[in-house]
């Protein structure tokens, strides 16, 4: 029985993103579906250990590494930069661009 990877975007601590349009959501650098503002989208994974990240463009979240055993359900939330600080760091460092943390 396969695990579940469940990513949400929702833009905190502010309502409005910098970094606008799609995600592609890439696991273990292989794409797997994409996620727009205010979606939930869910994939199924194998059981194991697992590398997840986000890009759009030339923009991209920091890897994360995860577990999954089977049928368990594996959350993420993410959203693009939301300060203008880190938008201008992102145009030099890319992996800014997206946070992504596990729930």
């Amino acid at each position: 029985m396969p695990a579940t990877l469940r990513m949400t975007r929702e833009p905190r601590p502010f309502p409005i993103e910098l970094r606008r349009g799609r995600f592609e959501i890439l696991v273990d650098g292989e794409p797997v579906g994409s996620l727009a503002n205010h979606e939930t989208v869910e994939t199924q994974i194998e059981r194991g250990r697992h590398n997840l990240t986000l890009r759009k463009g030339r923009y991209s979240s920091r890897a994360r590494s995860f577990d999954a055993a089977d049928g368990e359900v594996v959350d993420f939330r993410c959203n693009g930069t939301t300060i203008w600080f880190t938008y201008v760091a992102s145009i030099v460092k890319p992996d800014l661009a997206i946070s992504l943390r596990q729930q």
